[in-house]
């Protein structure tokens, strides 16, 4: 009788179970209503949609018939209440001010915001089912796949992270979604009309943001997954961005000053010479760097005794001048390094899927620390610690964080996360979690430190992005303003590139020239870092590499001496302003360095101006990008009336002027009352 009771009791259970379970879903046709869910199940394809905090929703859909819980960056939010009705034709999901609709028949989806003007509609092709939604299977639950919209040719696209496509408005371009030097892929796009887009995925892939159709496509992947929220203004998509995926912390306030690094210091006296000269000059300073093979052997993670023989004394001398030191540190390991055994041994290594572990050709034949295992992060911070860390450093450089692998075969690379294929676009992101959470460990309360690439969410890890190592020439530096505009727009406020390029001369006049004004924009980013290997390059007998001729600002004759200088100067005197909006990015997520549409989005004209910036509300920079220019045109948004920072004129907004330069200055104009008074 005891035993016939206890299955009574689990029968009555398993009964209230299934009731309740079927309390909770609505079927009708294609559609499930499960709890704050709507699912669509249909012809071997699985959706669901989810509310995604307030005012978001989030789409995923695979042909495995299984949806898996990996939110990657994307932060926990707070629950909202997704409303559903199914109706036989479609189904309709509100969750604040966005709404989505789908039919029943093949699953087209359509987001409206809450005025019901359409945001974002799949893509169908002569009633074919699915074509919005492309798989093609590559084992097991791992697909090919691709998701696609109608697009307007008058849409204008933003964001994306960095591309040396010369482009600020990206509509017409395909972007390849993977991480290389001076390309960095982080997927968030910003429309003009009116809906911010995450591509929550760090399979290699591309977007195709043509005239007709937007796409977004990974080569190798689980499922299609990403998040779609409106808004009424550039700055309202940005801010909510920064909601969803983290914010920059408080930027140290000798982050804004002016930071001095060349390829390479070779010894700690060089260093502090340098350093040394800059004080007795009474020239601002705020950051040196020491930049690579300060090491015995690439993977030691230490100084080279020999040439750094007391790297704490030099951190405390350095201090006492107000300069903090930066500490290159690469990602890599070669064989004969000191740590290659351990790390290999531990699997704390990427891997390849076929042949050996060696990636990368550097003076050394080397391999890369797999930073998405978290095993490895604390085993690689462990020994940045007891080199650097320990010794007072608190400033990281982290190269190589691509990672740079040649010749770069995605397939065959396997992480802790995965093949190469599915998750190499997390690398950065992880690369920069490794130091960033041993820094917070050892209780450092400030962090920045300097990172060639970056993910979705890098930004919350206190990383400022620079744009790798481009040419010192007009049309790279062209190409920096829109660079430095989109990284903003895709959440990453920190962002630098190296003064006059990586490449230059010290022996050149057109290449002063642009050394110049290329300073002048720097003295307007939101860090000011000059940087390069300048020719003639210097043999240094018995070490790893060579380094360059000297590049500090007294290095190229006294004319650009006094002009660069004088724009030390300029930049010192900014640095309450930038410092004041640098917290309001911390705050918001609002990028100090944007696009003249962030202020003036009712301003049609401000959408298609890719030469100029705002600098903060209140100023507007106007970067002189051509070689031997005697003016250029500049667009005054309406508006606001502005002052011209040289003469005092002012103008009315709305107009388009031109302007005569000076290789002694750049245009720049002040508004909403701002003084800024030159010295």
């Amino acid at each position: 009788m005891k035993k016939r009771g206890i299955l009574v009791l689990l029968f009555m259970v398993s009964s209230l179970y299934a009731f309740e379970s079927y309390s909770q879903e609505q079927q009708e046709g294609p559609f499930t209503k499960q709890e704050n869910r709507l699912i669509w199940e249909n012809e071997g394809q699985l959706f669901w949609i989810d509310a995604f905090g307030e005012n978001a929703l989030r789409f995923r859909s695979s042909k495995s018939l299984r949806i898996t819980d990996e939110d990657w960056n994307l932060l926990p939010q707070p629950k909202a209440q997704l409303e559903i009705t199914i109706s036989p034709k479609k189904a309709t999901v509100i969750n604040g001010d966005i709404r989505a609709e789908i039919e029943s028949r093949n699953g087209r989806v359509t987001y409206y915001n809450k005025a019901g003007d359409i945001l974002l509609k799949e893509a169908t092709h002569q009633h074919h089912l699915h074509f919005a939604r492309q798989f093609e299977s590559k084992g097991s639950d791992h697909f090919e796949l691709k998701v696609t919209f109608d697009a307007d040719a008058d849409e204008h696209l933003y964001g994306m992270g960095q591309y040396t496509n010369d482009r600020l408005d990206l509509k017409g371009t395909v972007l390849e979604l993977a991480q290389k030097n001076t390309q960095i892929s982080i997927p968030f796009l910003l429309s003009t009309k009116g809906y911010g887009f995450i591509w929550n995925n760090p399979a290699v892939g591309r977007a195709e943001l043509s005239m007709t159709h937007t796409s977004f496509y990974a080569e190798y992947a689980k499922q299609i997954d990403y998040v779609i929220f409106p808004g009424d203004s550039p700055a309202a998509l940005v801010e909510h961005y920064a909601d969803l995926t983290g914010k920059s912390p408080k930027m140290p306030e000798y982050g804004t000053g002016f930071w001095q690094s060349k390829l390479r210091y070779h010894s700690q006296e060089e260093l502090l010479n340098v350093a040394r000269e800059y004080k007795k000059r009474n020239l601002p300073i705020s950051v040196i760097v020491a930049d690579f093979y300060h090491w015995p052997v690439t993977g030691d993670w230490k100084f080279n005794s020999e040439l750094w023989p007391d790297p704490k004394a030099m951190v405390e001398e350095l201090r006492s001048l107000d300069i903090e030191l930066m500490v290159s540190v690469w990602p890599t390991l070669a064989e004969k390094s000191e740590n290659y055994k351990y790390f290999t041994e531990h699997n704390f290594t990427i891997r390849p899927e076929l042949g050996n572990n060696l990636f990368l050709k550097a003076n050394d034949d080397l391999t890369f620390v797999d930073v998405t295992y978290p095993k490895a992060r604390k085993a690689m911070w462990s020994k940045l610690k007891e080199n650097y860390f320990d010794m007072g450093i608190r400033m990281f450089w982290m190269d190589e964080a691509e990672p740079e692998i040649e010749p770069l075969e995605y397939k065959n690379i396997r992480y802790y996360r995965g093949n190469g294929l599915e998750v190499s676009n997390i690398y950065p992101y992880n690369f920069a979690q490794a130091i960033y959470e041993g820094q917070q460990e050892g209780g450092q309360k400030e962090v920045i430190n300097l990172i060639r690439s970056g993910w979705i969410g890098s930004q919350k890890f206190g990383t400022l992005l620079w744009s790798g190592d481009i040419s010192g020439d007009f049309p790279t530096l062209r190409k920096q303003v829109k660079a430095g505009l989109n990284i903003g727009l895709a959440g990453i406020p920190w962002w630098n590139t190296d003064i006059g390029g990586f490449y230059g001369s010290s022996t050149s006049e057109d290449y002063k020239e642009l050394l110049i004004r290329w300073f002048q924009f720097g003295a307007f980013s939101p860090v000011m870092r000059m940087h390069g290997v300048i020719s003639p390059t210097i043999k240094l007998e018995g070490q790893i590499t060579n380094s360059g001729s000297p590049n500090e600002v007294w290095s190229f004759g006294d004319k650009p001496y006094k002009i660069m200088s004088r724009y030390l100067n300029i930049r010192e005197q900014l640095r309450p302003y930038i410092q004041k909006h640098m917290d309001i990015a911390s705050e918001k997520g609002t990028p100090v360095m944007r696009p003249l549409f962030y202020d003036y989005p009712n301003d049609d004209a401000t959408y298609t101006i890719d030469d100029q910036y705002m600098f903060g509300p209140d100023i507007l920079v106007a970067p002189v990008l051509e070689a031997k220019a005697k003016s250029r045109t500049i667009y005054l948004p309406e508006g606001s009336k502005w002052k011209d920072v040289h003469s005092g004129k002012t103008y009315k907004g709305g107009q388009t002027i031109t302007y005569k330069v000076s290789i002694e200055d750049i245009p720049l104009f002040t508004t909403n009352g701002y003084n800024l008074k030159l010295k």
